[in-house]
């Protein structure tokens, strides 16, 4: 219920729509119009309201309500954003400051590793897919690396069929730049053997199911990612993987 009423936002047109208080936020990491050339017709605050309700509802961009500018200017600015790196500087600065306000620490010390594999949304769709045989899903496979509370602190996208230790490595490596100070990443038994504990100075723990367990149990520390992709899995674009591009996906 509280979740729900967070999200619901009477005020605005769209539950979708950013708040004064997020848009106050968030403009700062978005590009200011330049002195020259053709101005700008559309505000970014429209734009980044249209992205968040193709988010959110997860139709397609042609789709796109008439209260929002034109889906080929917003889908052009997404891509552009997107392919800058604006949703990454976004969500690092985002959770550095939700962790101050818990409390804790910007620069997590610890962290949680995993997989996610996404079907695709069916045939027709562009970008290369992989099968995972484990999961029976053919489509695209979503690598996360979240804190020990579930903030997502990087992602990656890949082919089904990549194992989720090569992701796991790629992500570790990643990390040492955004979050130096990670030291341990809790990880499942596929994250098992030197090749992904020699890829980085990030000390792996592995938390598995005890040898008397029967049944399903929520595992330690390793809850919160999956938490993380329940939460992910709120955004109907993100139920299944509609996207042409990994990039796209990411961002």
């Amino acid at each position: 219920p509280a979740a729900r009423a967070e999200l619901a936002r009477r005020s605005q047109p769209y539950a979708t729509c950013l708040t004064d208080a997020e848009w106050q936020i968030v403009q700062a990491f978005l590009p200011a119009p330049v002195p020259y050339g053709r101005p700008r017709r559309w505000p970014m605050r429209a734009l980044l309201d249209g992205m968040l309700y193709v988010l959110r509802t997860g139709c397609a961009w042609r789709h796109l309500p008439r209260d929002f500018p034109p889906w080929q200017t917003t889908l052009r600015w997404f891509l552009r954003l997107a392919r800058s790196g604006a949703f990454e500087r976004m969500a690092h600065a985002l959770a550095m400051a939700d962790r101050e306000q818990a409390g804790r620490g910007a620069s997590p010390t610890a962290a949680v590793v995993d997989a996610q594999a996404a079907r695709s949304s069916g045939t027709g769709v562009a970008g290369r897919r992989g099968y995972d045989a484990a999961k029976r899903v053919v489509g695209r496979k979503r690598h996360a690396l979240v804190d020990t509370d579930g903030r997502l602190l990087l992602a990656a996208v890949s082919p089904a069929d990549l194992h989720d230790s090569h992701g796991g490595i790629a992500l570790l490596r990643t990390s040492r730049r955004p979050w130096p100070f990670v030291a341990l990443c809790y990880a499942d038994r596929a994250y098992a053997g030197p090749r992904v504990a020699n890829a980085s100075p990030v000390r792996i723990e592995i938390v598995g199911s005890k040898p008397s367990q029967d049944g399903f149990a929520v595992q330690p520390r390793r809850w919160v990612i999956e938490r993380t992709f329940a939460w992910t899995g709120r955004c109907r674009r993100l139920a299944r993987d509609h996207e042409a591009t990994p990039g796209s996906a990411v961002a």
